[in-house]
């Protein structure tokens, strides 16, 4: 629809030209698969529109037998290299990398698209949006070697950069993290939200750099070495809940400021660890957990009723407002409906007076009204 309008504007008979940033904030209104039309128009306007279809590129690559190489990936960081006046532009860059199960990763053909994806991020200085996820890369490299993700940020410097997120598959015998992550993460001065998924280690950065960091997700033991010092309000776990213990749990208290959302969505959590974060963690005002339901409530109850063992835990957190169960499984266990829900609020409300929000594992959200009466949410 917008290609034949821009044609028009082109052709037009008027003198006055229109400014390149009126017709940037024009095309910033377009899909991107009509923008990459009107970059055909000419070459002007081919100009603004590249600028903006390269400010935030998101690709993914699925390898296989018969694509074993990313060619998404190699495709756009070729055209980048060509194009040097671009990478300025570029403001967001997610990679990310799956292998097709069926396909073992000896098959792939990583290294040459890598090196090339290092080349573009160390030109690409405004990012302030990173992600590099990049699946089977590890596996391809011999122990003792680099991982892949330190591979293609080696050396690379964001000043800019607000979201970082970091990782690749690994198995035993791949390389893990050296210091040249802890290196790159340290000349970051503007980051505030950083996701390790595949870190499990001590990670030792300087204490006065990543000073705006306010949400982390990553692994216990990093959360650890990381939050102490550092004002991270948000704090997302990976792993297992057996994970999370009395070595490392203390040090997330050291935290610059009041640690206020957990999420444990990813790990099956038992009550005795939600009674261990309450004690250590008294400050947490929004919870996202998934539980393990087979340990530990009530087995004299059935459905939903199951989960009025949870009002002793609840009561435990002084200043919880927010509950959010919607990531518990509920195949065959959970079968509720408005009595129960309802019901259950009650009780944990009474046992925390503090909630004002739930959401059940059935997705319904429930929310303390000011009259004290709860209704389903909007």
């Amino acid at each position: 629809m917008l290609a034949p309008i821009a044609t028009n504007l082109v052709n037009s008979p008027s003198n006055i030209p229109i400014p390149n940033e009126i017709l940037s904030t024009i095309f910033n209104h377009v899909p991107s698969s009509t923008l990459t039309d009107i970059a055909c128009v000419c070459q002007r306007f081919n100009l603004v529109a590249e600028r903006i279809l390269y400010a935030s590129i998101s690709i993914r690559d699925v390898l296989s037998n018969s694509s074993p190489y990313p060619w998404r990936t190699g495709r756009c960081c070729e055209s980048i290299l060509r194009r040097p006046g671009l990478r300025e532009a570029i403001r967001k860059l997610h990679i990310r990398w799956s292998n097709d199960s069926r396909s073992p990763p000896s098959h792939l053909d990583l290294a040459p698209t890598s090196q090339t994806l290092a080349q573009v991020l160390v030109t690409t200085v405004f990012l302030e949006s990173l992600e590099l996820w990049l699946g089977p890369a590890n596996f391809q490299i011999p122990p003792g070697g680099i991982h892949a993700v330190e591979r293609v940020v080696r050396g690379c410097y964001f000043p800019h950069l607000l979201q970082c997120s970091l990782g690749a598959e690994s198995h035993k015998g791949s390389p893990t993290y050296s210091r040249i992550l802890e290196t790159f993460l340290a000349s970051l001065p503007s980051l505030r939200h950083l996701r390790l998924l595949d870190h499990h280690t001590a990670l030792n950065i300087p204490p006065d750099a990543l000073s705006q960091l306010s949400s982390f997700r990553g692994s216990a033991d990093t959360s650890a070495y990381l939050l102490p010092g550092r004002p991270v309000e948000y704090l997302s776990l990976v792993g297992q809940d057996s994970d999370v213990n009395r070595d490392n749990l203390p040090r997330f208290t050291h935290t610059s400021i009041p640690l206020r959302y957990l999420d444990l969505s990813t790990m099956s959590v038992r009550p005795i660890l939600l009674r261990n974060i309450a004690t250590y963690l008294p400050t947490v005002e929004f919870l996202r957990i998934r539980l393990a339901l087979r340990h530990t409530l009530h087995y004299a109850l059935s459905g939903i009723r199951l989960l009025a063992g949870l009002a002793s835990v609840l009561g435990a957190f002084p200043n919880l407002t927010q509950l959010d169960l919607s990531p518990t499984s509920v195949a065959g266990v959970l079968q509720s409906d408005y009595d129960q829900e309802i019901g259950l609020c009650r009780e944990w409300s009474r046992a925390c007076p503090s909630l004002r929000k739930v959401t059940f594992p059935s997705h319904t959200e429930w929310v303390l009204g000011s009259d004290g009466v709860w209704v389903p949410g909007v």
